[in-house]
């Protein structure tokens, strides 16, 4: 062979070979082509027999990744690093992404099923005409709390964590949003409030709280909630269902003095490789069969009211988990404060974590 013809030969084999381990590379870090789909979920929040379901029925590849806070997932997806075809981001989030160019409109035209959705839970403020979201789950801020290790009695308030007798025995999920607005809420304001006087009210109440807090905890706050690690957590209401499911002891509760009324959304990121099948995925978790599948074994309300239809009567009966109108009319929706005002609250609940001795 000839040395010019032998160097081509061996250049051309390295550049194959450099082209596959880039595709699997971009593969594994979540960059898709037409043949695969990037999805970007929170934790524990779909049942994967749906993700192999639709794999079989679209031809397409998932690519699962997931996050545990919107702020983390926001931040991802604005650096542009690793590309991502459907999102789940709540409400607020939702708002700020619109706000930053991060989102592609959505062709309703390619989800028939969106007619499933409940009328009260599209066009709201956050999304108007549902232009870059559809409903995935909603559900509320609350309280579980043991009634055997409070020895028979109810919670019913945000004020009742105050209670000494709970020194130690409460954990938190770790989001400022929650916490602040819990400690908001105990003082009749808003959980959007951005009032200095009123937030730093907030903070110092949550500080005289701290004595009682055993921990602010992530996804284990349920594995200790159900192993009776302690007695009251400060949840979702879509975990209080699940920790409720492993320990009949526990119940939960939306408190008196309100609280959060939070969705979750399919979003299509801007940097989607695969549009179409986007489409595809979410027109498929819209499925009434398959919402209703997914809400039984998540945990959390489904907003699609036919796939409402097909869940036992103990899950869709249950007010705990799918409240009256009359209650939810009451809660409030995380507004997006803006980023000087969320790092704002991110730094008071710093501050009140350190309180905690």
């Amino acid at each position: 062979m000839k040395p010019l013809v032998r160097l081509f030969t061996v250049v051309f084999a390295a550049a194959f070979v450099l082209m596959y381990l880039v595709a699997r590379l971009n593969s594994a870090q979540g960059l898709s082509d037409g043949h695969t789909l990037t999805i970007y979920n929170w934790g524990d929040y779909i049942d994967p027999e749906l993700i192999t379901e639709f794999e079989n029925e679209s031809g397409l590849k998932v690519i699962y990744q997931t996050f545990d806070s919107n702020e983390a997932m926001m931040t991802k997806i604005a650096q542009g690093g690793t590309t991502f075809d459907v999102a789940v981001p709540s409400e607020y989030a939702i708002a700020k992404m619109t706000q930053d160019n991060l989102l592609l409109p959505l062709d309703h035209s390619q989800l028939p099923n969106l007619n499933n959705i409940d009328p009260r839970y599209l066009n709201l403020d956050f999304d108007p005409d549902n232009r870059y979201s559809v409903p995935y789950f909603w559900g509320t801020v609350g309280i579980v709390y043991n009634s055997k290790l409070l020895g028979g009695r109810e919670l019913t308030s945000w004020n009742d964590l105050w209670d000494p007798s709970l020194r130690n025995q409460i954990l938190m999920v770790d989001g400022a949003r929650e916490v602040i607005g819990l400690g908001l809420n105990s003082l009749g304001y808003s959980l959007n409030d951005t009032n200095e006087t009123h937030l730093q009210e907030a903070r110092h109440k949550l500080e005289d709280l701290m004595p009682n807090v055993k921990a602010i905890v992530g996804d284990e706050i349920k594995m200790l909630l159900a192993n009776e690690e302690a007695a009251v957590g400060v949840v979702w209401s879509g975990d209080a269902s699940e920790i409720m499911g492993e320990n009949d002891n526990l119940d939960y509760v939306i408190p008196s003095e309100g609280s959060n009324l939070w969705f979750d959304n399919m979003v299509i990121p801007k940097t989607a490789q695969n549009v179409e099948g986007a489409h595809k995925f979410i027109n498929f978790m819209l499925d009434p069969d398959h919402a209703a599948r997914n809400a039984e074994y998540v945990g959390y309300a489904t907003p699609n009211m036919k796939a409402l239809e097909l869940l036992p009567e103990e899950i869709s009966g249950d007010e705990r988990f799918y409240p009256a109108p009359e209650l939810t009319n009451k809660l409030e929706i995380y507004r997006n404060l803006g980023k000087r005002m969320l790092a704002h609250y991110n730094e008071l609940f710093l501050e009140v974590k350190m309180h905690r001795k």
